[in-house]
């Protein structure tokens, strides 16, 4: 198995200590989608958001936690019965990581957990060179977030994705108009307090860079269930790109910057970034209904 990891490794050309944290984390995600798989949890969900289409369509930044959504609502769905298959999977490939359920006060249709495990034991194991992990702290904890939607949104298709490595397997996953029309309405309708997520705004630019449409129907019908559109208005082309031009012109670019920055491995990319140039990717976008 140890045979495995350090094959996947191999994808990974180092040279920070960032670089092999975000080498861990994608293997460990890997895996524990590999569990899912076993487990039988992909014929109750699909795979998707930023990792997703990390790991299943290449995009070319890194990311943080795996998101899941429902074939069907479930209220009462939680994690625990699949948690000691990702916990066997993981120990399997020479990986021990905890799982903890996040316990949320208000009635929320997401469920959560964060899987944990040490960073520099790990990063050692998988072959990261001595230079680049000399001053991580031996206690220092790896962390992937989990979070499944318990309510999915209507008007969604499903493919099946399949990955060689560790093993060949597959999973499930949105096709990608409703994984765009999802990143769409992270885009539009987050509110981090004042927070800029910068990986929404490059994943935004790497659909329409490939010609993605956006399912219109599924992105109306997420924000129908997030009160960000009333259920009598219907999202046509025309309040689409309203909002999506003004959510551009009250854009904080630097801050968007800032926060894609740490995922990925040619910030250079991102240097053409201005209100300008949004407006004008936001021009190619393609809608289908």
């Amino acid at each position: 198995m140890r045979e495995a990891v350090a094959e996947m490794f191999k994808r990974y050309a180092c040279k920070t200590q960032e670089d092999g944290r975000n080498a861990l984390k994608e293997i460990i995600q890997e895996i524990v989608l590999l569990g899912l798989w076993r487990a039988k949890f992909f014929e109750k969900a699909a795979f998707y958001g930023g990792t997703a289409l990390r790991i299943l369509y290449s995009l070319d930044r890194f990311s943080e936690d795996l998101d899941f959504s429902l074939l069907k609502r479930d209220s009462s769905f939680s994690l625990h019965h699949y948690e000691q298959a990702v916990i066997t999977e993981l120990a399997s490939f020479g990986f021990d990581v905890t799982i903890q359920e996040k316990i949320k006060t208000n009635e929320s249709a997401v469920y959560s957990a964060f899987l944990k495990t040490h960073t520099l034991k790990h990063l050692v194991n998988i072959g990261i060179p001595k230079t680049i992990i000399k001053g991580i702290h031996p206690e220092e904890k790896l962390q992937v977030k989990i979070e499944i939607d318990r309510d999915p949104p209507i008007h969604f298709g499903t493919a099946s994705h399949y990955l060689l490595l560790p093993t060949p397997f597959y999973v499930s996953t949105f096709t990608e108009p409703e994984l765009f029309a999802g990143k769409m309405h992270a885009l539009l309708c987050r509110n981090w307090k004042g927070r800029i997520k910068g990986r929404d705004w490059y994943d935004f630019v790497w659909f329409v860079s490939r010609g993605i449409p956006v399912h219109q129907k599924h992105l109306e019908a997420r924000m129908h269930q997030t009160g960000h559109l009333s259920e009598s208005t219907t999202l046509d082309i025309a309040l689409f790109q309203k909002i999506l031009r003004d959510k551009i012109e009250n854009l904080n670019v630097e801050l968007a910057k800032q926060d894609i920055v740490p995922f990925l491995r040619d910030p250079q990319k991102i240097t053409i970034w201005s209100k300008q140039f949004f407006h004008a990717v936001s021009e190619k976008v393609k809608v289908i209904s």
